[in-house]
């Protein structure tokens, strides 16, 4: 992929392991905090209204892939990505979560509406730095760990990090079970703050070749210009494209399954632990898998089993009638969202040529981006104004759509030439 293969081959191991440490210590932060469990617990505190809930991946997944395609055309022009990277990702994507927590002390005793509302300003910040930096450091990751080697590095980076989170999860379910709200909330927003801290200066660790050729910068209007050209080229990549949003809009439900189990069992501190345990260990393991299953069988397979596991947590979650059986909804779930995440982007960079890798992941977050931030919204508004049922049986639906299009409609991006 690079020019100065000899560089990239020499650093590989130092470039493979510090960026699998920071993404392991990132993933275990998450995983304190996480958008499936934790933040739909802490804002069913502050207000009773489901789309609320819904309202955390809508905002978060806006603010991140909106902006993408806007700074795809200055990260083709920069020689090093890093600089960019490390700025952004520090002062935007990770020092959110600090304020949340003091946010969390300060005033979701005595002032909920008004923590609600720093909630969503700060989450909308951190999702806005991730997805600024997102198209340089997807980039720069694709300069210093080869094609083989990516599907096991994000396998272990993101694997690793759940791995101990598993670990973490049983911290949060004594914080939640022994420590009083909204000091416990406020505790583990503080703690992710801490890890990603130290997820950050690995980051900084990281030697990056300088990329010999960089696209020169065009003026924005111009850059816009050529976007439909890729669209109508790439048959594949649209297809791509038009499968996937499917599967994004199966996700609707995904925030919803601990509020769902909360509400119908009453669910204490530790039985919520042990769930979060047990899904944030199965995505651990799976990462792994997944990784491994990937460099050889490509990340449509990953997808394809992503959006099936989404049907198999849909059903298993209308099927359970005691808090154990909320158990395979959690697993499916876990294998769901394992899949998409080691394979989302990854997919992307496949299809794209390398010069112009960054403007397809700004183009990809910046269309799927509507559906993104409309399926949570729509899947709140089904659970309040129906029931839970309504929306895990949408969600089952458009899994099911998704699903069967990646599988017989796309293409397996790596065997395919990308025009």
């Amino acid at each position: 992929m690079h020019s100065d293969a000899a560089f990239v081959k020499q650093n590989l191991r130092w470039n493979f392991s510090v960026n699998v440490l920071d993404n392991m210590f990132f993933a275990l932060a998450i995983s304190l905090i996480s958008q499936e469990t934790i933040m739909p617990l802490l804002v069913s505190q502050l207000t009773d209204s489901k789309i609320a809930i819904g309202f955390i991946p809508a905002i978060f997944s806006a603010a991140f892939y909106l902006p993408q395609l806007f700074v795809a055309n200055h990260a083709e022009g920069l020689r090093h990505k890093l600089p960019f990277v490390l700025l952004g990702s520090g002062l935007l994507q990770r020092l959110p979560y600090l304020l949340i927590g003091l946010v969390i002390l300060l005033f979701a005793q005595d002032r909920p509406a008004l923590a609600l509302v720093l909630f969503f300003v700060l989450i909308a910040t951190a999702a806005l730095g991730g997805g600024i930096v997102t198209p340089a450091w997807f980039t720069m990751i694709g300069k210093v760990v080869p094609l083989q080697r990516r599907g096991i590095f994000f396998g272990l980076a993101d694997g690793g990090g759940m791995l101990m989170g598993t670990v973490g999860a049983f911290f949060v379910g004594i914080t939640l079970e022994r420590v009083a709200y909204p000091l416990s909330f406020a505790l583990l927003f503080l703690a992710a703050a801490a890890l990603m801290a130290v997820s950050w200066l690995w980051l900084a660790l990281t030697r990056e070749p300088a990329s010999q050729q960089p696209k020169t910068q065009v003026p924005l209007r111009h850059y816009f210009r050529r976007l439909p050209a890729i669209l109508r080229q790439h048959h594949n990549y649209r297809r791509f494209l038009i499968s996937y949003s499917l599967n994004r809009l199966a996700m609707m439900a995904v925030g919803f399954f601990i509020v769902y189990g909360s509400e119908r069992f009453s669910l204490s501190g530790a039985e919520i632990g042990s769930i979060i345990a047990i899904f944030i260990g199965t995505q651990a393991l799976l990462h792994l898998l997944l990784g491994w299953l990937s460099d050889r069988r490509g990340h449509k397979f990953n997808l394809t089993l992503s959006a099936f596991a989404l049907v198999l947590a849909a059903l298993a979650a209308l099927a359970a009638s005691a808090p154990l059986a909320l158990i395979p909804a959690f697993i499916c779930l876990a294998t769901a969202i394992a899949s998409d995440n080691v394979s989302k982007f990854n997919i992307v960079l496949e299809f794209a040529p390398p010069p112009d890798q960054p403007t397809f992941i700004g183009l990809t977050n910046t269309l799927l981006a509507p559906v993104i931030f409309l399926a949570p919204i729509f899947g709140g508004w089904l659970a309040t104004r129906y029931d839970f049922e309504y929306l895990f049986a949408a969600s089952l639906l458009c899994g099911i759509a998704g699903g069967i299009l990646l599988l017989v409609w796309v293409r397996e991006p790596r065997r395919q030439p990308k025009t």
